[in-house]
């Protein structure tokens, strides 16, 4: 049995041309992404909600898409991260009501505030609004569960008393703890990376690898684009091996559908 038992999805398969916010990556069509969830026995899909997921023809594919996973025996939460949000969390909050009313039983936030100019130059403050928009999100949820993509330095990051990680489990019910690196063991690898974050977590959580190209990875090293399907599952397995007696441990989450489908060449 395979350690990945889930994966972050980011197309969706409408046409720019009919919808503004289509991707038109057809393999994102409800049943086809059924079909590989089977095939690789996934769990949980992170679903790409768009901007009013409960409105029009990506709206429609959403639901649609939402239903044929939960009907499949997976779980679905809908994942979105526009940085924008970190400004304004009222619009988090708007986003999350519409892909709960398009049937999202749960919210995934992949918000990356380190990735914007102000974590250099005020990284507390960065801190302190990506907070304020999980906080947000979460008093508006109503009993949903709230996931949140959490990079493993945040547990070596230090924010007030502690960590960054420490002032984010508070706000979560499960962490995607996202270590890309291309092997399992050594000093950089997987299971050294994410250890401390896992440790810390107390709740369930996930290690997220890579699978896309080294150009968005940010390197070779950081993916197994190059290393192919199989090494990915054999690092994987190591992985399960490595966290399996800690607490909340739920596997291994695969960054993203339609690079892993192309590293398996289909």
């Amino acid at each position: 049995m395979s350690a990945i038992t889930s994966m972050w999805a980011w197309d969706n398969p409408v046409p720019a041309s009919v919808d503004a916010r289509g991707r038109g990556y057809a393999p994102a069509a409800p049943d086809e992404l059924v079909a590989f969830a089977r095939d690789r026995g996934l769990t949980r899909v992170m679903l790409s909600a768009p901007w009013a997921a409960d409105k029009g023809p990506v709206g429609t594919w959403f639901t649609e898409a939402v239903g044929a996973l939960t009907a499949a025996g997976a779980t679905v939460a809908a994942l979105g991260g526009d940085p924008g949000w970190l400004g304004s969390p009222q619009l988090a909050v708007q986003w999350s009501r519409a892909a709960r009313a398009a049937g999202a039983e749960a919210i995934q936030l992949d918000v990356e505030p380190w990735v914007l100019p102000a974590w250099q130059s005020d990284q507390a403050g960065s801190v302190r609004r990506w907070l304020a928009l999980l906080d947000a999100v979460r008093l508006d949820l109503a009993g949903a569960e709230l996931g949140i993509d959490c990079p493993w330095w945040l547990a070596s990051t230090a924010y007030g008393d502690g960590t960054v990680l420490d002032a984010v489990l508070p706000r979560a019910d499960r962490i995607g703890v996202v270590a890309f690196a291309d092997r399992a063991a050594g000093p950089d690898g997987i299971v050294a990376l994410a250890s401390p974050a896992a440790l810390a977590c107390g709740m369930p959580f996930t290690i997220g690898v890579e699978t896309d190209t080294p150009e968005i990875a940010g390197g070779a090293q950081f993916t197994f684009y190059d290393e192919g399907p199989d090494v990915l599952e054999r690092e994987a397995a190591l992985v399960r091996d490595a966290f399996a007696g800690v607490p909340g441990y739920e596997g291994v989450t695969v960054e993203h559908h339609r690079a892993w489908r192309s590293l398996l060449g289909i």
